[in-house]
């Protein structure tokens, strides 16, 4: 998307975040932003922003989330990334009751084409894990999923994972909202 910060792209008038707002908050306690930079241009969506405290990827972006929720008495974080706007409105039940299956309570979404490992949910308790793979290195969020056993949320509209990573994505989100109107 030229380097343009993705959370902030117009879809149908509106911040890609706010379609990601729209979709997590009815389901969760509460949203925590990951975002590095300028925490300032978050501000008018009331949510606390997170930093990485050494980026290497968005699983960087999940241990700075773990460790904010832990200090907020939480037991899970879910994560998604903020270009797929169209995510389902039972991810987080779906997630939960996957997780169930999961020797580490960790949960990621699947569909028909494949898994999504950045959108899962995490155990407060996996964070010094993912720390140490973290300080060993590794980065890749699919290797971490794995190697501590995710069960998968299987999600029938492979649509709700759609990524928004070029302006051709973007024009065909806005056909599909456009559509669904």
């Amino acid at each position: 998307m030229g380097g343009t910060d993705k959370a902030l792209i117009p879809l149908a008038g509106r911040p890609l975040i706010a379609h990601i707002l729209d979709r997590l908050e009815p389901q969760v306690e509460r949203v925590l932003i990951s975002a590095n930079g300028d925490p300032e241009r978050f501000s008018a969506l009331g949510c606390p922003v997170v930093a990485d405290a050494e980026p290497q990827g968005p699983l960087s972006g999940v241990l700075s989330a773990l460790t904010a929720a832990a200090g907020m008495g939480a037991t899970h974080v879910v994560s998604t990334p903020v270009d797929t706007p169209f995510l389902p409105g039972d991810l987080v039940p779906q997630l939960l009751l996957a997780a169930e299956g999961s020797p580490e309570g960790l949960a990621m979404a699947s569909d028909a084409t494949g898994d999504h490992p950045a959108t899962a949910l995490w155990p407060v308790g996996l964070a010094p894990a993912l720390a140490t793979f973290l300080a060993e290195g590794q980065a890749k969020v699919t290797r971490f999923t794995l190697a501590h056993q995710a069960a998968r949320a299987m999600f029938p509209d492979p649509r709700a994972f759609l990524n928004l990573n070029t302006p051709e994505d973007l024009a065909a989100a806005e056909a599909l909202l456009k559509g669904a109107a």
